[in-house]
């Protein structure tokens, strides 16, 4: 098994990445943090590795706020104590939060600090949604939502969602899921090519044929 000794250079001024002391040791703290603050909590975690000054420094308040959502405050339950501001932020990666009256859930990619925002079948439009002999709205368990829409029997399956880019990351390139679980008694859509489209309001939606997977083994 290879062992990591840590990266050496010699020289005057120079030092060990990893070694108990640096010169890295010697710049203020607060400088540290705002420069790391203007990077990703990713490359900030690899930082900690550089320095003890560095280790500090990305730890505190001042680097990890700027990888918060403005309104990080709102999004956290009042009941949680936070013993820093780092971890708030992966309390937010870990623990999805509900918004909008419970109709959306929120969260924050780990690595890059993006928001990531899920639509409850509340939230969306089905055709039907409300009639009961096509759909029901019921419970489960290991659901993130209070209720979700049970799909009867129908002979035209559409549905559809939409939400604010403002409430999305800035120059991100998102991706759209549809999650859904099968039921025992699912029949219908074994090889049959449904229509998916993702677009802006006001420009046409780039769409694609795609088939629900459904394995008789899951």
């Amino acid at each position: 098994m290879a062992k990591n000794h840590g990266v050496e250079s010699s020289g005057e001024g120079r030092g060990k990445i990893g070694s108990a002391s640096s010169p890295f040791d010697s710049f203020p703290e607060d400088c540290i943090s705002k420069i790391v603050s203007f990077t990703s909590p990713r490359d900030t975690c690899v930082a900690a590795t550089v320095s003890k000054a560095f280790e500090s420094a990305v730890n505190s308040d001042v680097a990890w706020e700027k990888f918060l959502p403005p309104e990080y405050e709102s999004l956290v339950p009042r009941s949680r104590d936070f013993s820093s501001k780092k971890d708030m932020y992966f309390a937010l990666c870990d623990e999805p939060v509900l918004i909008d009256d419970g109709t959306k859930s929120f969260w924050l990619e780990k690595a890059s600090g993006k928001r990531c925002i899920m639509l409850s079948a509340m939230n969306i439009s089905i055709i039907w949604g409300d009639t009961p002999q096509y759909w029901e709205w019921i419970t489960i368990p290991e659901a993130r939502f209070k209720r979700v829409a049970e799909l009867l029997n129908v002979c035209w399956f559409e549905i559809r969602g939409r939400v604010n880019t403002r409430v999305l990351s800035p120059r991100t390139r998102y991706s759209a899921y549809l999650v859904f679980k099968k039921a025992d008694h699912c029949y219908g859509f074994d090889d049959v090519a449904i229509e998916a489209g993702v677009g802006v309001v006001g420009h046409e939606a780039s769409t694609r044929t795609i088939c629900f997977e459904m394995d008789d083994d899951d």
